[in-house]
């Protein structure tokens, strides 16, 4: 890997330069937190990589170099961050190469769309609350897992509208 570390840009500020060894150190540390929270091991390490990138993009060839990694594993943890929303997809201007990119707002976006999901998830509960009968034990069951995520669902709402409110006061966006 060259001294700059991957992701700084040239209009970086002069003496911003990191160790490479640190910021590879943080990438897999951060990349296994997310792992024991469920992410796919390629994905977390694609996406704390694009993180602590300056710009917020890298190319799959940045990635595969400073991962070390194959073009193939890049392409699976790019589609798995594209599909949760953390990632996103951007042509190179007159290139066929693409560039993936974290932006400021991934963990809003990401539980925006979880929300789509949820959505879903309390439709399928109510058919089978109703298709098992409420009085049953399966239904109550249903029927709690549906209040809970309703309940949720609420409170997500709220938090991230507090949450859009601060960041505007905060960073002016």
């Amino acid at each position: 890997m060259p001294d700059r570390v991957r992701g700084m840009t040239e209009s970086s500020t002069p003496g911003t330069e990191r160790d490479p060894e640190s910021v590879s150190r943080f990438v897999e540390r951060f990349a296994a937190q997310l792992v024991e929270a469920g992410m796919p091991r390629m994905a977390s390490r694609v996406f704390a990589a694009l993180l602590a990138s300056d710009d917020g993009t890298l190319t799959s060839a940045e990635l595969g170099e400073q991962l070390r990694i194959s073009p193939a594993a890049v392409s699976g943890a790019v589609r798995y961050l594209a599909q949760v929303h953390m990632v996103s997809r951007e042509r190179e201007p007159g290139s066929r190469r693409e560039r993936y990119r974290v932006h400021s707002n991934q963990w809003y976006e990401a539980l925006t769309s979880r929300e789509t999901i949820i959505k879903r998830w309390e439709d399928a509960l109510r058919e089978g609350v109703t298709s098992l009968g409420a009085g049953t034990p399966a239904g109550r069951r249903l029927a709690e897992t549906l209040d809970f995520f309703e309940f949720v669902e609420k409170d997500v709402a709220q938090m991230m509208e507090r949450w859009a409110a601060y960041r505007e006061r905060k960073y002016g966006r």
